[in-house]
């Protein structure tokens, strides 16, 4: 018999997330936390059905009228149509005059390909920028839709354990026209870390006048502070300073609707007739890819945003999820800082969203992982919301044992 054809293939490296996930699993230790995974979490560390979705998800199983049949190439209208309201907000002036159009997406990373592959291929951009650091995946999006090159931008400052903001518009201001630069709206993955109001508004300034794209990535609107209209401020002053661009938006975390990969891509134009064709270029690139998006999140999502009594109790929900991080936070710091944990500890409590930059390093996280069976990523980055009233004192004293004896602490 002939030698295989795909003899040589190299095994690629594991994605770490998921291999922190893995070793979670499968550790029997009865005390063990994982850290890792971006998913919500109850004080039980259990998963949590938003009571609002299963209200919607017994109203859809009886609703006779519907069927499986495919949806359009573009989705379920009522669902993006709604979405975009939500980011935008329903009354901008963008909306009314006919300057934006969206279209369901698989999630924030189908959203975020797509979003690529038409910069790419369409508007013919071949240069990215991205934060130092993001969330891992954004450098394979790009480079895989086919961008030459995919720069950086400085972004965490670690001897102030925040923003490096002067490094940020230095990279911004040396970028070449038409680099497209992601953005997070909010609760910037993995640092925790967003720019005050002040600081947005000098970011627009130089990507208009640097001629750059800014594309938002936006994971977390309502999960960051409880507020929707607060975690979309930075994407409506983009839009009422008139830029073009595009806005992905994820329903992962904010309905918990991991698995049904609910998503929404926005664009905002200048010219409402180039909406049309830029929809047929879209639909084209959809049908190449996944042909349409799932039915069945997105009609939770519409049925929740098209009325007024559910959306109410879905804004409930987003702020007992927002608000049992907070918690954590909070919980986290006063803890390390009673046990007089070498460094200091407020930036736990001036990041925001789900995830924390620790500022342990890679020696301490792994020790962790072996010494207590407390599972996180190597750069340090935790998600807030395995942290319970049951494992924070356990996990408190285990960081203060890394960082008093283990390495160097960047703390």
């Amino acid at each position: 018999m002939a030698s295989s054809r795909f003899n040589g293939i190299q095994v690629a490296p594991p994605i770490e997330v998921f291999a922190v996930m893995k070793a979670f699993n499968e550790s029997t230790h009865e005390k063990k936390v994982n850290l890792s995974v971006g998913a919500y979490r109850t004080d039980e560390a259990k998963p949590w059905v938003l009571p609002v979705v299963r209200k919607v998800e017994s109203d859809l199983a009886a609703d006779m009228s519907l069927t499986h049949e495919y949806l359009p190439i573009l989705g379920l209208d009522s669902f993006s149509t709604a979405a975009a309201k939500m980011l935008l907000g329903a009354d901008h002036k963008a909306i009314s005059d006919g300057k934006v159009t969206s279209l369901q997406v698989l999630s924030g990373t189908g959203g975020l390909r797509i979003a690529a592959e038409f910069l790419h291929r369409v508007l013919k951009y071949d240069t990215c920028y991205i934060s130092k650091p993001t969330w891992g995946n954004h450098r394979m999006i790009f480079a895989q839709a086919g961008f030459t090159t995919v720069s950086e931008y400085r972004y965490w400052d670690a001897s102030t354990r925040g923003l490096n903001f002067d490094g940020m518009i230095e990279d911004l201001q040396n970028a070449p026209e038409n680099a497209v630069v992601i953005l997070h709206a909010c609760a910037h993955n993995p640092t925790g870390v967003d720019p005050t109001e002040d600081q947005w508004k000098k970011i627009a300034e130089v990507i208009e006048e640097k001629k750059l794209f800014p594309l938002f990535d936006t994971a977390y609107q309502g999960f960051a502070s409880g507020d929707l209209d607060k975690d979309a401020w930075s994407v409506r002053y983009f839009a009422d300073k008139g830029f073009e661009m595009i806005a992905t938006q994820s329903f992962s975390k904010n309905f918990g609707l991991y698995n049904e990969r609910v998503g929404n891509l926005v664009f905002v134009v200048n010219e409402p007739s180039n909406i049309v064709p830029m929809r047929s270029q879209l639909t084209l690139l959809v049908r190449g890819s996944y042909s349409n998006p799932p039915a069945h999140g997105a009609r939770v999502v519409s049925a929740v945003l098209n009325n007024d009594a559910l959306f109410e109790e879905w804004r409930g929900c987003i702020k007992t999820m927002s608000g049992r991080i907070i918690e954590m936070r909070k919980a986290l710091r006063e803890r390390l800082e009673k046990l007089g944990t070498p460094g200091t500890w407020d930036h736990i409590t001036n990041q925001i969203g789900m995830f924390s930059f620790t500022g342990l390093t890679a020696e301490q996280s792994k020790y962790l992982g072996e010494k207590y069976h407390i599972f996180l990523l190597s750069s340090g980055r935790i998600n807030m919301c395995g942290l319970t009233t049951g494992n924070i004192d356990y996990v408190a004293e285990a960081v203060d044992d890394a960082v008093r004896n283990i390495g160097t602490s960047k703390l």
